[in-house]
């Protein structure tokens, strides 16, 4: 059976639209807008929660920091869209978009220095 419709999508929190209106950086867009009228200079939404894994969007204006805080387990920071900087006690972790980096282990923050794109991967038991 073919369909005439154009195929719909929903993500989490998000309207319905056709996949293609539904790229991470046309969802980033809205979350950046959202994070610039923000008085924490942030916005985020869950794009994946299951079992194992959860992956959130987050925006960030330039300058916002994510407060020091202990890393969750297994995780990733992927940077879409401008740069972030995660700082530990001992060394300091540029990433710029395009990079994908581990989080340390250890307590860490996180500052953007300029308004950012990042995914936050977290691996849950």
């Amino acid at each position: 059976m073919t369909s005439t419709h154009p195929h719909k999508r929903r993500f989490p929190g998000a309207a319905v639209g056709t996949a293609d209106d539904m790229t991470l950086l046309t969802m980033g867009a809205g979350q950046l807008e959202e994070a610039r009228v923000s008085s924490a200079g942030r916005a985020s939404r869950t794009l994946h929660s299951g079992a194992r894994l959860r992956q959130t969007l987050i925006a960030l204006t330039a300058g916002t920091r994510m407060n020091e805080h202990q890393s969750p387990g297994d995780a990733t920071v992927q940077c879409l869209q401008g740069h972030v900087t995660l700082h530990t006690r001992e060394r300091t972790i540029a990433i710029a978009a395009g990079q994908l980096v581990d989080a340390p282990p250890e307590r860490h923050d996180l500052v953007a220095d300029d308004d950012a794109l990042i995914i936050l991967t977290v691996g849950v038991s």
